[in-house]
């Protein structure tokens, strides 16, 4: 593809090309992808509403700019590599003619068992092939994929599937991850007991454990296959129909399902991938996250095969069997672009340099990190030992309702540094807004970050309640998308981003409203109200405390703290424990009701006098009782 920018001087030109005429840039973005009808007009937007619609009336399919048309020239070129858990298993390797009758394949055992083009799909799958199968044979078909990452519990996925009132659910027997072995099917079981409207479940065997299967709605899928051809057309799709909706944690309890739409996401998860990470026909693409995440619907399926980009599948975790097991996978397939998260880096870092300098990572030429900011140490650290300070870090931030990379360096073309993200991508139009709603124009200043022009892969609604995404991402600021983010521009005009400004905690790269969690610390019968908060944590970015009254006091704390995070695993998942509960006999409160979390985080940032005027509370005396119980 052309659309790639090639240095600093040409991003600058080129931004403000996009600034200055946004449609027509877009317009010749979006002519380097196929279409079935061309659209009638590039864009109508009114953010009040709001109502967001791009390419309108063009029709396409995203699945053959994925793989049709890549068949002739690419056909027999990687398109796809899967590195197991185990590293003894042997990897497997397709190629894009392979990949294009894997998806064709699935898309028929989907519509032999039901699913036709608006239908909902919920993919709950380990990282496997099958899993980058199905979610393109939902876009092959028009079926719409709600991809639920299989570590959920099963409340939080039987939610997810009720929501968004899924008809069929694709999963696996088991997964393999780290030393663990998970019972997959078992969890989907569980979910679906409360789930009326899936009528077919397809079983993939990973594991090969023994499964129950449901008469008249569960199937194998080896068996299924066999009865279905390799050939299925692409659906024609409009530019504005339903691509997938992923599920997303908000400040109230009831996660959010963010739609994304064919045409716009085609054309940014594209052109964002490209230019990003500075990919060249012949590499090697590493992104380490779950397809459950939109880091990886963006960046493992959409963004690489959309570019004929090679693009590698990790099935395990970063420290199994030993540290070293991210840079073992670089070295043995010669990876080229590596992006990672945070987390990972710092958990890395924690173990021991050693388990990084016994590989080269000669092959390294773009190194990326995603789901939060990167802290200095961390970035500093990733910067000498992986990319020997030779490769690039590209700092990238975004958001699952932004569909794809809105601030990054472009490879090596532009300047980085430690915990910047760096600047917009041509097309995006950040501004930093004061508390009126006002915007900032100068640098070295701090400021809430908000988006002012639309871009292509932005949210167009959350599944099923359009007023709680307009109460969300455009009542803040009349005329802006607000990103819920607080950010600073340097003197040169670098974003850097410095969390989140309201009851979303980042957890390992992952949101997670104080809502949701509190809400599933209340269903322990013992306890009365809870109260969850952010700290800094050294690995995991965020860490969560809470703050938990009993309806009586307990005979074994202790046990009542495993009690709780138990809890919280059943009903959302292990990554959303608390990792410190205190007990307390009130919380700060106003006289309104309303509960003081800046007072409450002050003192799980060990920062207890810094907590600011408390003489508003109902009861202040309750804060000298939670500063001296801290944890």
């Amino acid at each position: 593809m052309s659309y790639r920018i090639t240095s600093f001087d040409q991003y600058e030109k080129e931004y403000k090309e996009s600034v200055e005429n946004p449609e027509a840039f877009w317009a010749e973005v979006a002519g380097h992808f196929s279409w079935q009808k061309p659209w009638e007009k590039v864009l109508e937007w009114n953010f009040d509403q709001p109502d967001i619609k791009w390419f309108k009336g063009a029709k396409l399919n995203i699945t053959e700019n994925c793989l049709d048309r890549h068949l002739a020239s690419r056909g027999n070129k990687l398109a796809l590599i899967w590195e197991p858990n185990d590293p003894k298993e042997r990897f497997i390797r397709y190629t894009y003619r392979e990949l294009h009758q894997k998806v064709c394949q699935m898309a028929n055992v989907m519509k032999r068992n039901g699913i036709q083009k608006g239908d909902r799909v919920c993919l709950y799958m380990p990282m496997i092939p099958e899993l980058m199968f199905a979610t393109l044979a939902c876009a092959r078909i028009g079926a719409v994929h709600s991809v639920v990452f299989a570590g959920f519990s099963a409340q939080a996925l039987a939610d997810r599937i009720t929501d968004s009132n899924c008809k069929m659910v694709v999963t696996t027997d088991g997964s393999y991850r780290g030393a663990k072995e998970v019972p997959i099917k078992r969890v989907v079981d569980e979910a679906l007991e409360d789930c009326e409207s899936v009528q077919k479940v397809v079983v993939v065997e990973r594991t090969n454990w023994g499964v129950a299967l449901q008469e008249g709605r569960d199937v194998f899928y080896h068996e299924e296959v066999k009865l279905v051809s390799d050939d299925c057309p692409a659906e024609p799709m409009d530019a504005e129909d339903m691509l997938f909706i992923l599920y997303t944690s908000g400040s109230t309890g009831k996660p959010k399902g963010v739609v994304h739409t064919c045409g716009g996401y085609m054309v940014y998860a594209g052109y964002s991938f490209q230019n990003v990470f500075q990919y060249d026909e012949s590499d090697i693409f590493w992104c380490t996250a779950d397809i459950g995440w939109i880091t990886g619907h963006s960046y493992i399926v959409y963004g690489p095969l959309l570019n004929g980009a090679t693009t590698l599948m990790f099935e395990g975790v970063p420290t199994y069997p030993d540290a070293g097991r991210f840079w073992q996978v670089c070295d043995k397939h010669s990876v080229n672009q590596f992006y990672t998260a945070p987390t990972a880096i710092r958990s890395l870092m924690a173990a021991g340099d050693e388990h990084v300098m016994s590989y080269s990572l000669n092959s390294l030429r773009v190194i990326g990190s995603v789901g939060e900011p990167i802290n200095e140490e961390a970035w500093h650290w990733y910067n000498i030992h992986v990319g020997k300070e030779r490769c690039p870090v590209v700092d990238t931030w975004w958001q699952t309702e932004t569909g794809g990379i809105m601030i990054s360096a472009l490879g090596e073309h532009g300047p980085t540094k430690p915990s910047h993200a760096g600047y917009p991508l041509p097309g995006v139009q950040p501004v930093l807004l004061n508390n009126e709603g006002k915007e900032i124009t100068e640098n070295e200043v701090e400021g809430y970050l908000a988006i002012k022009f639309p871009w292509p892969s932005m949210i167009r609604t959350t599944y099923g309640d359009h007023d709680r995404c307009r109460n969300t991402y455009f009542s803040h600021y009349k005329g802006y998308y607000f990103t819920g983010d607080g950010a600073r521009r340097d003197e040169h005009g670098m974003y850097r981003i410095i969390g989140r400004v309201d009851d979303v905690i980042n957890v390992s790269g992952h949101r997670f409203g104080t809502a949701e969690i509190e809400n599933a610390i209340n269903a322990d019968p013992h306890v009365a109200e809870s109260a969850v908060v952010g700290y800094p944590h050294a690995i995991k970015g965020q860490g969560i405390y809470a703050y938990v009254i009993c309806k009586k006091s307990p005979d074994n704390f202790d046990n009542l703290r495993a009690e709780i995070t138990e809890t919280v695993k059943q009903q959302i998942g292990p990554i959303a424990k608390p990792d410190k509960i205190q007990f307390v006999s009130g919380l700060p409160k106003t006289r309104s009701g309303k509960i003081m979390r800046r007072i409450l985080r002050k003192v799980a940032e060990g920062e207890p006098d810094k907590l600011g005027d408390t003489s508003t509370l109902l009861d202040p005396k309750i804060v000298e009782e939670i500063v001296e119980g801290a944890l």
